[in-house]
């Protein structure tokens, strides 16, 4: 199997790495807005870089991994669906409803595969959640609360093109709240502080976040995200039902401390970031997408599941500008629903 991979900044340099050990990946083609970046990491691999996308469909591949800025994301996948390859994507499709609908729309009138990269399905913590919350251990579930915090704010000029907190940051624990509870939210209620660096308010984005959702079922959860979180990379999800209480994310490099006087002691080496503490993740969903491309396992996470999520931070998004809850139907592309 030939793989191309769009993209060789931090994450499709892992990407890269993983599926270059593969067993059943023969070969990888590299290409990169910065073709130096591409070619130096193809000589470190022994794969082949390519001068730039084209080439990657001219050269022949199998399926495509991409990991480009986003906004490049819905032009490359259409592209690989009318190519009539599957497609590995980092999350999100697009920044905006009608770019993701019209990319699904593709992928669906050419047959073709799209898994998304929402690696939280595939750590350890959030499958033991959903296994809990499945398996009724949990009892009726009343609460749940969703954290992610990152230690340091991105560069300013990548802040400008991420698409917010709710859609860069937040939309991994809509994308978790969803597939752990196998619940759907119905309303959500949001609010954010841009009371941090100046880089926030030039981007017209906020560096902390407060959200409380609704689920169908009645269960209430919250969702708090923020650039400045100096103690750590922090990502937890807490789940309490009535017959139970789990947490997700709490282990000994969680970077929080105990006041108690017997609690436990703070971290020795609390995670810096996303890349270290879900290694194992990421790794996992690259294999996930191999079997998938063999025919082997369903695909665990296709476009319509992103635009569910997309969904949620776009509900956030006009909540916090008009200062009301909004109830996900009235953001288009629900459930059953076709293009705009």
């Amino acid at each position: 199997m030939r793989i191309g991979v769009i993209g060789t900044g931090r994450l499709g340099t892992i990407h890269a790495r993983t599926l270059s050990r593969h067993r059943e990946v023969g070969s990888l083609i590299l290409t990169d807005a910065e073709p130096a970046r591409a070619q130096e990491l193809a000589l470190r691999l022994g794969e082949t870089a390519a001068p730039g996308v084209d080439e990657i469909f001219k050269w022949g591949v199998d399926a495509v991994v991409i990991t480009t800025a986003t906004q490049a994301h819905a032009d490359l996948i259409g592209r690989a669906a009318r190519s009539g390859l599957p497609v590995f994507c980092e999350k999100p499709i697009a920044l905006d409803l009608p770019g993701t609908l019209e990319a699904i729309a593709e992928v669906e009138a050419a047959g073709t595969v799209l898994q998304m990269g929402f690696q939280r399905r595939f750590d350890a913590g959030y499958s033991g959640a959903r296994d809990a919350v499945l398996s009724g251990r949990l009892g009726r579930l009343h609460t749940v609360r969703a954290i992610t915090s990152d230690q340091t704010p991105p560069p300013a000029e990548w802040l400008r093109a991420s698409g917010g907190l709710y859609r860069d940051a937040l939309i991994h624990d809509f994308d978790a709240l969803r597939w752990v509870t196998g619940r759907e939210v119905v309303d959500v209620y949001a609010a954010g502080s841009d009371a941090g660096p100046p880089m926030f308010r030039e981007a017209g984005d906020v560096d902390t976040a407060a959200v409380l959702l609704t689920l169908d079922d009645g269960t209430l959860a919250t969702a708090t995200a923020t650039r400045l979180n100096g103690a750590g990379y922090d990502v937890r999800m807490e789940l309490a039902g009535e017959r139970d209480q789990i947490v997700v994310g709490l282990d000994d490099r969680t970077p929080i401390a105990s006041t108690e006087p017997t609690g436990p002691p703070a971290a020795d080496k609390p995670w810096p970031g996303f890349l270290e503490r879900f290694a194992p993740a990421y790794e996992a969903e690259l294999a996930a997408f191999v079997e998938v491309i063999h025919g082997e396992r369903p695909n665990p996470c296709d476009g319509r599941e992103a635009l569910q999520a997309l969904r949620i931070a776009e509900a956030c998004e006009v909540s916090r500008r008009e200062r009301r809850p909004v109830r996900l139907a009235e953001i288009p592309g629900g459930p059953g629903a076709g293009t705009l």
